[in-house]
């Protein structure tokens, strides 16, 4: 077996990390796809909101398409928050030349991929790849009495993509995988919560990194707020100086489609998503809760 194929083998053997049990509310995001002016801007409303960094859930994907990898590894590690290991991160740490989100050959997300996978590698030291390649892919911890489940994309594959319209039984699958009440899960870059029955629950926080395809320039966190023996989960926006971070793409000569979307919040392309999901193109999201 050659070193790559071990490494590889390695990587995708469960690394499971278990934090316990958390007393307050909990702060939930996804995807800080190297947009550093975000990440800032999330760390400060954590601040604002008076929750710990313990308390303070990523789902990965610290990498991709915007202009400051390291800068925002770095944040996020001063940070002290808990990471689950994203793709983006599990083929930056294997020296991959791709992102391994599983966008099909030639299509436009993948052509695009091409420029930001390199840019980020390039400025990734190998101090840095070993931390993010290093996160669990899968974090576990209690609240309000339930078992949650953090990963990536899903239980079972973690550049899977599970949107809201993927079918309920799929997701009492994944739930069952886990071995948990709730999957809290990122990757799909829209946020959602859908509750599936027997205390069961999906709940997607979105990503910060980039908006959420629904034509604003907001993009979306949450938070996770016990409530006797039920959690309400609620989703929020959160603004902050994208044109500063849209700029610093365009310093670095990355995708002008991606520089474009963080100011107009649509995606440059729609491959990844299913029939539902494209129909809701451009329709802005609205902050909201519900209890399960």
């Amino acid at each position: 077996m050659t070193r790559a194929r071990a490494a590889l083998r390695r990587s995708r053997e469960p690394r499971v990390t278990d934090i316990g049990r958390l007393a307050g509310p909990v702060l939930a995001f996804g995807g800080p796809y190297s947009n550093l002016r975000a990440t800032e801007a999330l760390r400060g409303e954590a601040r604002r909101l008076g929750i710990e960094a313990d308390h303070c859930l990523c789902t990965g994907d610290l990498i991709a398409y915007c202009a400051e990898p390291a800068e925002t590894v770095d944040l996020i590690r001063d940070w002290g928050c808990p990471v689950v290991l994203g793709n983006c991160e599990e083929n930056l740490a294997l020296g991959a030349e791709d992102c391994g989100c599983g966008f099909a050959e030639g299509s436009t997300c993948d052509l695009l991929a091409k420029t930001w996978f390199a840019y980020a590698s390039a400025r990734l030291d190998a101090e840095r790849r070993a931390w993010v390649g290093a996160r669990p892919r899968l974090l576990r911890c209690e609240l309000a009495g339930r078992r949650i489940a953090v990963v990536h994309g899903a239980v079972d594959r973690i550049s899977r993509f599970i949107f809201a319209s993927t079918p309920e039984a799929e997701k009492r699958r994944q739930v069952g995988l886990a071995d948990a009440e709730v999957v809290l899960a990122g990757h799909c870059g829209i946020p959602f919560t859908q509750g599936l029955g027997g205390g069961r629950v999906w709940h997607n926080a979105g990503v910060i990194g980039i908006p959420a395809n629904d034509g604003t320039p907001a993009v979306w966190y949450s938070l996770l707020i016990p409530a006797g023996d039920a959690i309400r989960f609620e989703h929020r926006r959160l603004w902050y100086d994208q044109a500063g971070a849209a700029a610093a793409m365009r310093a670095a000569a990355l995708p002008e489609a991606y520089a474009r979307a963080l100011e107009t919040g649509l995606w440059p392309s729609l491959d990844v998503l299913p029939e539902a999901e494209r129909a809701a193109t451009g329709r802005p999201l609205a902050p909201g809760s519900i209890g399960c």
